[in-house]
């Protein structure tokens, strides 16, 4: 079981965004900018592009309304998005607010949230999803 199967379980707690039957976004605990969000598929899968094309074009219309909350709640150009998947065995997506490609940049220092910081981005995206 990955770490992102223990969160979507709840045994590990989460800042969760947003569920649905078979999808689970929530708050990066190491984020690159504030509002870094990852969204997961229930279902556990290795490789992204090995989920198979009904979960994969659902997925991206799950993701679609996290990163229209991500745009009207940060300051910021768009929201960008990153497939990389080499750090949890399990299919998942970064979402996160962006004004330069470098926003984006992995190799960038993670910022050090605290808890209340970490709660206010999870309301405020949260209020945004509406």
């Amino acid at each position: 079981m990955t770490i992102f199967s223990r969160i979507i379980a709840g045994e590990i707690p989460s800042y969760k965004i947003a569920e649905s039957e078979r999808f689970f976004a929530f708050l990066d605990i190491f984020p690159i900018v504030k509002g870094h969000v990852l969204v997961v598929p229930k279902q556990e899968t290795d490789k992204f592009f090995d989920l198979d094309d009904a979960l994969l074009a659902e997925m991206m219309l799950f993701a679609k309304k996290i990163a229209r909350a991500i745009e009207r709640t940060f300051d910021c150009n768009r929201c960008g998005m990153s497939v990389i998947g080499l750090e949890v065995p399990h299919a998942h997506i970064h979402l996160m607010p962006i004004s330069e490609p470098g926003d984006m940049n992995f190799a960038n220092p993670k910022l050090k949230l605290g808890e209340e910081e970490f709660k206010a981005v999870q309301a405020q995206l949260v209020a945004a999803l509406g």
